[in-house]
């Protein structure tokens, strides 16, 4: 199937072939062409430009000479073509002068959750943090128990709505992890849903594995034993029916140590899954080094980071991914992005949707929150949540960027007056279409 998409008033997030992430200086610009097109076939990018050497017929532009005849494409960009008929077998798509850009790769999400947790919403007004909201039994565990008493068919249904509501929102690509089992039949069965997904779902999918989200009730005051729990049963079965890409560790202050993640971490190696490490969220942890040293491709959330951090970064293949979201909701700082970059690294967004801490999959909303709160400008953000987000889980090499060869996961907007109009009025609905 050959797709025409024309009259594109601005295609935006151009990189050529085998740019895989971005960084410093870099992140600043984001190529684009004015009154472009764009082919797809078989759901692939295989051509764009100038409109003016390509028109809505899908046929290169022909002199007038030969017969042609001069007509305008949306009533913008002006082409000339032998007889200015369509073929039947070519969807066409007007633009109608909005901008075109890739879909939004979200690297950090935990959208495989029962019900919700509304009630904890009431305690954070209340005042209390989420750290005390743990400690009480609830946060996790509260999403550990509902999630024990839904059936994988429930869980997956409401799972899919979510996976829905990301798709027309203009997310391409999602990282989903496990992490509300905390036993060995509950983890199965999320990273089963997750599989699920994978299997059902036209968005591209990467599981990963966070049994180490926090300690189960079963084994409280007892994390040594959980953690043996973790490598010595629940990895081999995750590993033998292939459930995760990845394998991750909550390594902040309250849960999971410096060492236990070093535990859990090797024991992964010896399945072949590469790590991805929650750290540095409530405290200065250790665990973007531990993830660093263990070839991390992602170290996530960095609300509290020092230079050492930077610097333990500077020439690894880890990606830091911060999660303004989270910060948004439980009033935290927000990840020193800009500090980063300055120092030459590249740096992901991702949207933390989950129930606790960031009920929220919109990554426009995270693109816009990058801009307002954490100063990037509109071309870092965007960067920071198509390209080096798409790194961030594995799939920079398919999604993540205008490029022929990839995927053609696509934002058609409204005619807008620019790339910045897109975190400035956030909630403005500009969306005219999604393709996945």
């Amino acid at each position: 199937m050959k797709t025409i998409i024309y009259n594109i008033g601005t295609l935006a997030g151009i990189l050529p072939e085998g740019v895989l992430k971005l960084e410093g200086e870099a992140m600043n610009r984001v190529e684009c062409i004015e009154n472009a097109y764009l082919v797809i076939e078989d759901g692939i990018i295989t051509d764009f430009g100038e409109a003016a050497g390509y028109c809505c017929t899908g046929n290169r532009a022909t002199p007038l000479a030969a017969g042609g005849g001069t007509h305008e494409v949306g009533g913008v960009v002006p082409c000339t073509t032998v007889s200015g008929s369509r073929e039947a077998n070519i969807e066409y798509i007007d633009a109608k002068g909005g901008f075109v850009l890739p879909c939004f790769c979200d690297s950090h999400t935990h959208i495989v959750y029962a019900g919700c947790r509304d009630g904890e919403f009431r305690d954070k007004i209340a005042g209390l943090s989420y750290e005390e909201i743990a400690a009480r039994g609830g946060g996790i565990l509260n999403s550990a128990d509902l999630l024990h008493n839904t059936s994988e068919d429930e869980l997956y249904r409401q799972s899919m709505e979510r996976v829905k509501e990301i798709m027309a929102m203009g997310t391409g690509a999602v990282e989903i992890k496990s992490g509300y089992g905390l036993t060995v039949e509950d983890e199965l069965k999320m990273l089963r849903v997750i599989r699920r997904i994978k299997e059902t779902a036209p968005i591209t999918v990467k599981a990963n594995f966070l049994g180490a989200h926090a300690v189960g009730r079963a084994y409280r005051g007892r994390q040594g034993e959980y953690v043996d729990l973790v490598c010595n049963e629940m990895l081999p079965k995750v590993a033998e029916e292939g459930l995760a890409d990845y394998v991750d560790v909550f390594c902040d202050s309250g849960f999971f140590t410096v060492e236990e993640t070093a535990r859990i971490l090797e024991k992964a190696a010896e399945y072949g899954i590469r790590p991805k490490i929650h750290a540095n969220e409530l405290e200065v942890s250790g665990g973007v080094q531990v993830g660093v040293k263990y070839g991390a491709l992602s170290v996530d959330h960095l609300e509290k980071t020092t230079d050492a951090e930077i610097e333990a970064l500077r020439g690894s293949g880890t990606m830091p991914t911060m999660l303004p979201g989270c910060s948004f909701f439980l009033g935290l700082p927000y990840g020193r992005a800009k500090d980063y970059i300055e120092a030459g690294l590249p740096v992901a967004l991702a949207s933390d949707y989950n129930p606790g801490s960031s009920p929220s999959g919109n990554m426009r909303f995270v693109m816009a929150l990058g801009c307002i709160r954490m100063r990037l400008t509109p071309e870092q953000s965007l960067n920071a949540c198509t390209i080096n987000s798409a790194y961030a889980m594995g799939v920079s090499d398919i999604l993540g960027s205008i490029t022929i060869g990839k995927k053609a996961n696509l934002i058609i907007t409204k005619p807008i007056p620019s790339l910045a109009f897109i975190p400035y009025s956030h909630q403005t609905p500009i969306i005219e279409r999604v393709i996945i």
